[in-house]
């Protein structure tokens, strides 16, 4: 039970509505499941793609010394010794092997349009921290955040249901990436000064904090937007403006939180994504 709690930990469940809600939002989208069983493996794809990416995060960022023991977020399971690197690479493999075998399920439903997005998720996921020039260090980590964790997860699930592509899970979409990247843009926040001493160039280290949390305030905006863009047509979409109440609320924390406060921020604007998510499905359910 101890190693279970302990892996369990290191796949970071609490950031994990970042794949949920955008495949979620996908289905609400089309108003309808045709196919349960490729709905499923839809979720359970994304959700093994982000603890993939989750765990070549860990491992290669504690490689390059941006995770260290008594580090401000929360704990790593390498920088702390509860694993050793081949553990963790053991687990990156069959993070691996999970996705593959989901995706090429999908592949068998979606065809080509799914079997590049597949490919381009998984090598994504590699190209994030893997890399000397990895899209975290380089600091434009937030634009394929956005794109994986909104729009093409969303349209891809609708895809795979209904073999067109619908606009409204791709605009409901873009309201989940506009949400993700303000998990990423906390938690780089959070990191700012490791970072900057590893070299680690995120938007937070290139261009200060302000204009970090200024971009927060705009992805929040945006994603009210979005939702209201993709749900426009329903007389409900009023209730768009309770987790954008939220999201304010989130905001002014995060604009006074300081050190492992920042840490309940990253969890709270994972709710967020929930939030709209449980709104779009009520201004559907309503509408109907």
């Amino acid at each position: 039970m101890q190693k279970i709690k302990l892996w369990f930990g290191i796949c970071r469940p609490r950031t994990l509505f970042a794949s949920v809600c955008p495949v979620l939002m996908g289905l609400i989208a089309i108003q309808s499941v045709v196919d349960a069983w490729v709905a499923l493996a839809t979720l359970l794809c994304a959700l093994s793609l982000q603890i993939l990416s989750n765990l070549i995060n860990d491992y290669y960022d504690f490689k390059r010394g941006s995770d260290k023991a008594g580090r401000v977020g929360p704990a790593r399971a390498l920088a702390e010794g509860l694993v050793d690197e081949k553990q963790m690479r053991n687990a990156c493999l069959i993070a691996v092997g999970m996705s593959v075998a989901l995706g090429l399920y999908l592949v068998v439903e979606g065809g080509r349009v799914i079997l590049a997005i597949g490919v381009l998720a998984i090598l994504f996921a590699w190209l994030y921290t893997a890399t000397h020039h990895s899209l975290s260090y380089l600091g434009i980590a937030d634009i394929f955040c956005f794109l994986f964790y909104g729009p093409i997860a969303s349209a891809g699930t609708a895809y795979l249901q209904v073999g067109c592509f619908s606009w409204t899970a791709f605009l409901l979409g873009c309201e989940c990436g506009c949400i993700a990247v303000c998990v990423l843009a906390t938690n780089n926040i959070r990191d700012i000064e490791d970072d900057r001493a590893v070299g680690k160039r995120t938007f937070a280290v290139r261009f200060g904090m302000n204009a970090a949390r200024v971009g927060v305030a705009l992805m929040l905006v945006a994603a009210l937007l979005f939702g209201y863009l993709g749900l426009r047509d329903n007389g409900y979409c009023w209730l768009l403006g309770i987790p954008f109440a939220f999201s304010v609320y989130l905001y002014v924390r995060l604009l006074k939180a300081k050190g492992p406060q920042y840490n309940r921020c990253l969890f709270s604007f994972g709710l967020l994504n929930a939030c709209y998510t449980v709104a779009a499905f009520l201004i559907v359910l309503l509408g109907n």
